[in-house]
């Protein structure tokens, strides 16, 4: 059983939801993080049709319903205590997963809107090849100019980003740096840029994704 104790700061009392496989009968773990306002429920129909049977899904909930209060493109300071506590939140899970038994490159994270960028930031920041990300319609966190001094390698870790070329929320040009970033890090990553799908998902991202689980 999965709990959040070690977390400390505004996400101290987040919960967590699992779906897919019991932990004990699943040979891959993802960690799928909310976008702003929402919560673990709202992703239970997106990890369900990413139909993938042999996954336990790992879905925290901010406390909130907020991983941070400001938009992840302003100062980092301002959006301190949330920050620092989220991504000690996603360490903390990951930690346990791998208390549990499972390898790094058997633990995906994903996460949409403002977790993709959560989930973006602390693969990043970890330096550790994980089984993957997914990035749906995120990016690396910071104002323009953030140096992206990440230490590490990530080794050929997949990463999937899909994002529209007119989000309101997300910058194109920070899904590029993004991208250019974690390839640069040794990621290998497929991003695809969908012409005026506004804030969203579509089919051809989950399709994406899904296929690229299938060689995690």
């Amino acid at each position: 059983m999965l709990e959040l104790e070690g977390v400390a700061g505004p996400h101290q009392g987040a919960r967590l939801l699992a779906t897919g496989q019991p932990l004990e009968d699943a040979d891959r773990v993802m960690i799928f993080v909310h976008g702003r306002g929402s919560n673990a429920e709202s992703m239970i129909s997106l990890t369900s049709a990413l139909h993938r049977d042999n996954f336990a899904y790992v879905l925290p909930s901010a406390v909130g319903n907020t991983w941070y209060p400001y938009g992840f493109m302003e100062p980092m300071q301002a959006n301190e205590p949330y920050l620092s506590s989220a991504l000690q939140l996603l360490d903390v899970l990951t930690q346990q997963i791998l208390a549990a038994g499972f390898a790094h490159n058997q633990i995906v994270l994903a996460g949409w809107s403002q977790g993709a960028c959560l989930a973006s930031e602390f693969v990043a920041r970890s330096g550790t090849p994980w089984g993957g990300l997914l990035v749906f319609s995120g990016g690396l966190i910071g104002p323009a100019g953030t140096p992206r001094n990440y230490t590490g390698t990530l080794q050929d870790m997949p990463v999937f980003i899909g994002c529209s070329d007119i989000d309101f929320h997300i910058p194109l040009e920070r899904v590029n740096e993004s991208a250019e970033v974690l390839a640069e890090m040794g990621a290998d990553v497929e991003k695809v840029i969908y012409p005026n799908m506004g804030h969203t998902i579509v089919q051809d991202e989950i399709d994406r994704a899904s296929k690229m689980l299938m060689n995690v």
